[in-house]
């Protein structure tokens, strides 16, 4: 390869590793030109998996400040630069693996930290942002409607002219149940979220709005003196 080539062809591994969320350095021996074309179209357009050269691909990460093994690079290597979601590209390289063994991971890079193959396995095996982000929700916005109906009850009680104190207090512990929950749910995903070092999600500050203005409803519900 020429030497301007090779300037060119590591400016681009350069760039690769730069605009990448996570990497994951594969062996193809064995590998039909058909199985790459199927595996390329499996992983999507977030990821660009690309043929290398090692020593090309060792200096490339030099220069983006990714610390690979040399391990990592044995043997004829393609790298998958992943761009989306890593949970997907795990998945979509774990179970390209099981119809066609030829494939090796071997290891990769994740947020800037070193993973060995068992760790992508893992990453594959959990439920991706989008499907944790929909759980979420569903589970928020039950929590939320009973909340609104347990303060709309005690509205009318009070408008009704009840005895405020028993079903305030009683409201105070159901809502005080209602937050926690809520709280759960959103501790839950973002867990799950840090054990893979995804950014916190979206939600979180609806979340804490909603729950801010629970509070100040029952606040105001104990406020309210008896008739």
């Amino acid at each position: 390869m020429a030497r301007s080539d090779k300037e060119t062809a590591v400016a681009e591994l350069t760039e690769d590793f730069r605009s990448a969320s996570a990497t994951v350095l594969t062996e193809y021996r064995g590998l039909t030109v058909a199985s790459m074309k199927e595996l390329r179209r499996s992983l999507g357009t977030d990821t660009k998996y690309s043929v290398v050269k090692n020593t090309l691909t060792k200096i490339a990460a030099k220069n983006a400040g990714v610390d690979l093994s040399d391990d990592l690079l044995v043997g004829p290597s393609a790298v998958a630069f992943i761009k989306g979601d890593p949970i997907d590209a795990a998945k979509s390289l774990k179970n390209f693996q099981k119809e066609h063994p030829l494939l090796v991971i071997k290891g990769g890079v994740f947020e800037g930290k070193s993973v060995s193959t068992a760790e992508i396995m893992k990453l594959a095996d959990l439920e991706s942002r989008e499907v944790l982000l929909a759980k979420f929700a569903g589970a928020l916005k039950g929590t939320l409607a009973k909340a609104v109906r347990t303060i709309d009850a005690l509205r009318i009680k009070l408008e009704e002219g009840a005895p405020a104190a028993a079903p305030v207090a009683e409201a105070v512990v159901a809502e005080a149940d209602v937050i926690a929950e809520a709280l759960v749910a959103e501790a839950t995903v973002e867990a799950v979220v840090e054990t893979v070092e995804t950014p916190v999600v979206e939600a979180e500050a609806p979340v804490v709005e909603a729950v801010t203005a629970e509070t100040e409803v029952i606040a105001d519900a104990t406020e309210t003196p008896a008739e």
